[in-house]
């Protein structure tokens, strides 16, 4: 039998009022998230993709359409459930390395930070070592380079123990070499079978996910399923 879907959406539509009248940022899109391996959201700017990722992070309620996780409609969840899920189950990084972290805390100080805002616990060093960090635990956030404090960012992820990581164009402001970083630790969590989803128009990143899902000026244009090599 299949495996059910991490996330659900249905007619998923998301309008902004600005001066001229409504703007619709993302139009009618449907699409199943499995619960495991990568999904990309690819487009041009501009194509709605990373507003639709906000939605799926639930920092932003869509206008209409539905949405489920894990079979729960989340128009039905309650403001603390919401909260709730988003802690314990969502973790999301941004294209900007330094949004992630806190910078005036160490490296270390920082997992320990997202895994006690989750209530969970963590060992510091075990995470940096998977993700090519051993060693870096005391040192302050600005020691890091671009590509290391995304690694981090993704740690403080798998520190909070997240069911689904989303990641807002994270190679979007890095070097090409930060950024090989960061594929390789997207590759790591996909290989550790976490469902991750990420909104991007980096090709090389675009080539990782199994499914990809393109937009055009808010609207899904086409899901491509890809076997890709073991």
């Amino acid at each position: 039998m299949p495996e059910k879907p991490i996330f659900s959406l249905r007619g998923i539509g998301v309008d902004y009022p600005t001066p001229a009248g409504v703007v619709t940022g993302v139009d009618d899109v449907s699409l199943d998230v499995p619960a495991r391996g990568m999904t990309v959201l690819a487009g041009p700017s501009g194509s709605g993709k990373s507003t639709l990722l906000r939605v799926l992070g639930l920092f932003e309620a869509p206008a209409r359409g539905t949405l489920t996780f894990q079979g729960a409609d989340v128009r039905k969840l309650r403001h603390r459930e919401r909260r709730a899920l988003r802690r314990h189950h969502l973790g999301l990084v941004f294209q900007n390395p330094a949004d992630n972290l806190l910078g005036y805390l160490t490296v270390a100080e920082n997992l320990h930070a997202a895994a006690e805002a989750a209530g969970t616990e963590c060992v510091a060093e075990d995470i940096l070592g998977q993700l090519g960090l051993h060693g870096t635990g005391g040192w302050k956030i600005a020691a890091l380079s671009g590509g290391q404090q995304q690694r981090l960012a993704f740690g403080c992820v798998l520190a909070a123990r997240s069911t689904v990581i989303l990641a807002d164009e994270p190679t979007s402001q890095l070097d090409e070499a930060s950024a090989d970083l960061v594929l390789d630790t997207l590759q790591y969590l996909v290989d550790q079978d976490f469902a991750v989803l990420v909104a991007s128009h980096d090709e090389r990143l675009i080539d990782l996910g199994a499914r990809v899902a393109r937009l055009h000026k808010g609207a899904l244009e086409g899901i491509e399923e890809r076997e890709l090599p073991a």
